[in-house]
């Protein structure tokens, strides 16, 4: 599975213009953690975090004694921060990206190694797409019916309407070939191993049991 098969698109993004205030609206309301940043043409130059937002943005409140305020000649400095208008002046400017056609478990790895919850897709430097963990956890979360009638499709299309015979059990994919063709039960494989909530393929032949040539999708949520 590659990240374009996970992948959401279009991209809600922001640019280094966009005000600080309209960004969070754009994650309040979409329930986003982060927003891509954009130049004009759409080449990735930031993101956006939950965290970079609110960073110094709240005043503190005059009602509460603060065990560790700031003090200016013996009285709590209470005053208002000055905080960045825009975007572009509280964003990281040092993003990882990675291509569409990169395998979606190297995209979870660089994912958890970093703690991101997002991880941009781009095409060069132009954004292409966006990998979430709710993108991943909703391919997860697919169901069994959904998940083979994906599968079925992917296989009439290479070997006919009648060959295959396709069961899957919790995102566990079983491929039975009439023909008991090595080359093709390979390309079956490669084939079911592409489709969102798949976590494991086994192919077998019309008379071996079950239980043989298992081969399991690297794990998606660490």
């Amino acid at each position: 599975m590659r990240a374009r098969d996970l992948m959401s698109t279009p991209v809600i993004t922001v640019t280094p213009k966009t005000s600080v205030k309209q960004a969070a609206t754009l994650l309040s309301s979409h329930g986003f953690t982060a927003l891509p940043v954009v130049d004009d043409d759409d080449r990735l130059v930031g993101i956006v975090t939950e965290a970079d937002i609110v960073q110094d943005r709240f005043p503190r409140d005059p009602r509460y004694r603060h065990a560790y305020a700031n003090y200016v000649d013996g009285t709590a400095d209470d005053s208002i921060p000055t905080v960045a208008a825009t975007v572009g002046a509280v964003m990281t400017a040092a993003v990882t990206a990675m291509s569409a056609d990169t395998d979606v478990v190297d995209v979870v790895t660089a994912m958890l190694g970093s703690s991101v919850r997002s991880m941009p897709i781009v095409d060069g430097s132009r954004l292409v797409g966006i990998v979430t963990r709710r993108d991943l956890v909703r391919a997860l979360a697919r169901n069994d019916q959904a998940i083979a009638a994906d599968v079925r499709r992917r296989l009439r299309m290479y070997g006919g309407p009648d060959r295959w015979s396709v069961e899957v059990h919790e995102g566990q994919v079983i491929i039975s070939d009439e023909f008991d063709d090595a080359t093709d039960l390979h390309v079956a494989t490669v084939l079911a191993e592409a489709i969102p909530g798949v976590t494991g393929v086994h192919t077998v032949g019309p008379d071996k049991p079950r239980e043989v040539a298992e081969r399991p999708v690297g794990r998606l949520i660490g």
